[in-house]
């Protein structure tokens, strides 16, 4: 019988006379999705989800998840092995003052873990020593750890980008001059591709590629990058304003900058990167990444993109929602046989690139897991009364696509039909939002859930997320969440960004409601206005069902609003469909009295 990963890392602990060690759930560029190399948390513990982290101690240790995993890490992780810790309720830190022995020495790789991040846990537990390690012990136990990516970056071209990356590095130096620096460090993946105008594969589902990056105050810059990664294209579009090095040589090059005042974002950096420039002797000008901000805001072409993409993307939703609808009564259906479905609808398109985020596919309770993944031991049939929710979304060159439905199967109850209208109300509430520049997502959070909390219902995770152009399904520094309010880090929105508004109600052990449309920001001006307006264009494509509609709940505004969108639907998409096809979706966008009348 072999050693459980667990043994496995203790035996090498031990080895390197470490009491403990944490294990984060990113990589050396702070990513939330990472390749398979670095998914460590996930060979140890065997939890898949997209966010979380681990403490190793001789005899014990814990798992820590916020509460869009609460259920997730129950299925997944041995309880025997790991103490299942929530957070905010509790950290890594706060965990490690009560259970490390004082004095214990407990490890850390610097290329995995911001400053912040480590202050922290300092803060909180000062009765133990954090080490920085120069071998992670958990790459040196995972036998058969997967090598890094080695695909080659890929040219993003400016019909899509809308912006030259020489343009691009321009602005990101004006920005780290007006910071006070000289030159700052690029760490964050997508950052990097949206600057110099590259994408790649080295990520699942994101499309990017392994590379750090410094950008001089003129906007020179220089690009750290595996060689093979680099072919004759992408040297030829990069051009004479960047230097190429071999990733490898990044921690080099930081010792050359000894005397230079470097930017460096501390919420997006690992401390290796500061640590590096302060024992070389350079200055730290502590700000954010100027990218951040710069590619949230999607210009004229990525915005004309996105549109196209999710009319493309709509069509491909809206076409599997009819067959769901043909297929599902006969009971033949389950998750994974939908959720491969939906992709193959997707993927008739030849700009599909990929899927945006591992699929959703949740039935009945299963629906009841916010971040649920089927797989071949949850995976359950489509039978019965009660809801299928669909999150799903899709990676083309003109834009990133995430929309979630969710399907009557069956009759739904009253309860079903209440909740969801419920959900869409605030869903509705949200997308019609008007609000003055300056505003902040937190601020129109409650927009979303005040219909549930009128009866006491809510919902466990944020109401919007950022998303790129062509990039990360999750994008910062944009969100709609009372947490980030809290946490002051709330940016206020801005025209151009483009967020997802997807309330949602779960029932524990009964069903799960979403509905997700993506948002556009846009200027809102009106006769009378005094202040500079901002509102909210609908992206998103696909019908909302009418079945789960409680009209009784809807206002006359509210009811207008979904026929007008349905309107929407209809004309983008109508064109491009024929026959059973075409015939259910005029069905589906029909307005709501008439859909009520035909199922009276």
């Amino acid at each position: 019988m072999t050693d459980s990963p667990l043994a496995l890392l203790r035996a090498e602990l031990a080895a390197q006379g470490l009491d403990g060690f944490l294990v984060p759930l990113t990589d050396a560029h702070m990513s939330e999705y990472v390749a398979a190399y670095a998914r460590r948390l996930e060979w140890l513990t065997g939890f898949t989800g997209s966010a979380g982290s681990a403490v190793v101690l001789p005899g014990k240790a814990a798992i820590f998840v916020d509460g869009r995993y609460t259920l997730q890490v129950r299925d997944e992780v041995d309880p025997a092995d790991f103490e299942i810790c929530g957070v905010p309720q509790t950290s890594p830190g706060a965990w490690l003052a009560a259970h490390a022995n004082a004095g214990a020495t407990i490890g850390f790789d610097p290329w995995l873990h911001s400053r912040r991040e480590l202050d922290l846990i300092r803060r909180a537990a000062p009765g133990v020593r954090l080490v920085a390690v120069a071998a992670n012990p958990v790459d040196r136990a995972w036998a058969g750890q997967p090598p890094r990516p080695n695909g080659p970056a890929l040219v993003h071209d400016l019909a899509f980008a809308g912006e030259t990356h020489a343009d691009k590095r321009a602005r990101i130096g004006a920005a780290i001059a007006a910071a006070g620096a000289e030159l700052g460090v690029i760490a964050a993946l997508d950052s990097i591709a949206w600057a110099f105008n590259l994408r790649g594969t080295d990520v699942n589902r994101t499309p990017v590629v392994e590379a750090f990056a410094l950008v001089a105050a003129d906007g020179a810059a220089t690009l750290f990058i595996a060689p093979e990664k680099v072919t004759p294209e992408v040297r030829a579009h990069l051009g004479e304003g960047v230097q190429i090095r071999a990733y490898a040589e990044f921690a080099a090059a930081l010792a050359e900058l000894g005397g230079r005042r470097v930017l460096v974002d501390p919420a997006g950096s690992v401390t290796a990167i500061s640590d590096a420039l302060e024992a070389a002797g350079a200055t730290l000008v502590l700000a954010r990444d100027p990218t951040v901000l710069l590619k949230a805001q999607k210009n004229p072409v990525e915005v004309a993109g996105t549109r196209a993409a999710h009319v493309r993307d709509g069509l491909a939703v809206s076409r599997f929602l009819a067959w769901l609808d043909r297929e599902a009564p006969g009971g033949g259906l389950d998750e994974l046989a939908a959720q491969a479905k939906l992709e193959a609808f997707r993927r008739e398109s030849n700009l599909f690139r990929d899927l945006s985020f591992d699929t959703i596919s949740a039935f009945g309770p299963n629906g009841a897991f916010p971040h649920y993944r089927s797989s071949a031991a949850t995976n359950r049939k489509l039978a019965g009364d009660s809801l299928y929710l669909v999150d799903s979304g899709a990676q083309y060159p003109d834009g990133t696509t995430d929309i979630t439905r969710t399907v009557a199967i069956g009759t739904p109850t009253p309860e079903m039909r209440d909740h969801f209208t419920r959900v869409l109300k605030g869903h509705i509430a949200l997308a019609e939002a008007r609000f003055p520049r300056g505003t902040r997502g937190g601020q129109l959070d409650i927009l979303a859930r005040q219909h549930l909390w009128a009866v006491g219902l809510d919902y466990a995770h944020g109401t919007g997320h950022g998303v790129g152009s062509y990039l990360s399904v999750h994008e910062g520094p944009q969100r709609i969440a009372a947490s980030a309010a809290a946490a002051g880090i709330d940016e206020p929105l801005l025209p151009g960004m483009i967020l997802s508004n997807e309330p949602g109600f779960y029932r524990l052990g009964s069903y799960g409601i979403r509905i997700e449309n993506l948002v556009l920001v846009v200027e809102d001006a009106r006769p009378g206005d005094i202040e500079p307006m901002l509102a909210f264009e609908t992206l998103t494509l696909a019908p909302i069902d009418l079945r789960l509609v409680a009209p009784a709940l809807m206002t006359p505004a509210e009811i207008a609003w979904l026929d007008s969108y349905h309107a929407r639907v209809r004309e983008a998409l109508l064109p491009q469909l024929a026959g059973a096809e075409a015939r259910w979706l005029e069905a589906a966008t029909q307005p709501l009295e008439r859909a009520l009348a035909a199922a009276a």
